[in-house]
């Protein structure tokens, strides 16, 4: 496909993907609505199936960075990061076990998150900046998800999909900045004991605070900046990983107490 994406192709795209999310079955990638290069169609299918979740009483809590580290990349065939929604109802924190229900393909990262003080909505962003806006850093676990069968995706398909987004855990043990430095934590992520993924901080776009930068940009250039009280899920800090019901899955983020939940169907 060459040229602009047509209206009608963006909602050709966002039907069939909440369809996918709706019934759990998945669909076919939307490429071939979207094509493969127009990032600006991929968010605007990204923006419709958002304010689709919106009309039916969800709200933004905060965004998503996918696509940070190189192991993901190479995991999904990507060569760039991307952002989603967050929305309260994929806040799973305070389950206990939490249910599978809604899923449809799901894996399992560990990463940094950000609780933001204030907007970061002024001219020039600098990393300065936004380690100034962060209230504290919090342990993290995504429930990553796609909607497009057996994950054959492309840049645009993960984009319109919301980022491949799911669920998401968020501890309770925050940490200001001064006493704790991102890109220096270490991760190990292990399923019913076994350790199944690691990774650090600098294999976050280098530092989980550069993340939030090249965040807060994009959010900028959309017209939609971050707002304070926001939740920033910066990144995985290593491979993710597929889980089944039953499992216990443990996120160990040096600095922070360990994160534990479970899953059932």
């Amino acid at each position: 496909m060459s040229g602009v994406t047509t209206t009608q192709a963006i909602a050709e795209a966002v039907d069939r993907l909440a369809r996918a999310q709706h019934t759990r079955v998945p669909c076919a990638a939307v490429r071939d609505l979207i094509g493969t290069e127009d990032l600006d169609a991929a968010y605007a299918v990204q923006q419709g199936l958002v304010r689709l979740r919106l009309e039916g009483g969800a709200r933004i809590v905060g965004r998503k960075i996918g696509a940070t580290s190189e192991a993901v990349q190479r995991q999904l065939g990507v060569d760039q990061p991307d952002f989603g929604y967050l929305l309260d109802d994929m806040d799973v924190s305070t389950a206990h076990p939490i249910s599978m229900h809604t899923l449809v393909q799901p894996r399992v990262e560990a990463e940094v998150a950000f609780r933001l003080a204030r907007d970061i909505d002024e001219d020039e962003i600098t990393l300065e900046g936004v380690r100034d806006a962060v209230e504290v850093a919090l342990p993290a676990l995504e429930i990553v998800d796609s909607r497009i069968a057996d994950w054959d995706i492309g840049f645009t398909d993960t984009v319109a999909d919301n980022a491949s987004s799911g669920l998401f855990v968020i501890g309770s043990d925050g940490r200001r900045l001064e006493a704790l430095e991102p890109r220096d934590v270490d991760m190990e992520l292990s399923i019913n004991g076994e350790v199944r993924s690691s990774g650090n901080g600098a294999a976050c776009l280098g530092d989980p605070l550069e993340a939030l930068r090249w965040l807060a940009i994009q959010a900028q250039r959309f017209g939609d900046p971050l707002r304070a009280g926001h939740l920033i899920l910066s990144g995985a800090l290593g491979p993710f990983v597929p889980f089944s019901p039953g499992d216990r899955v443990t996120a160990s983020v040096s600095g922070f107490a360990p994160l534990s939940v479970e899953f059932e169907e």
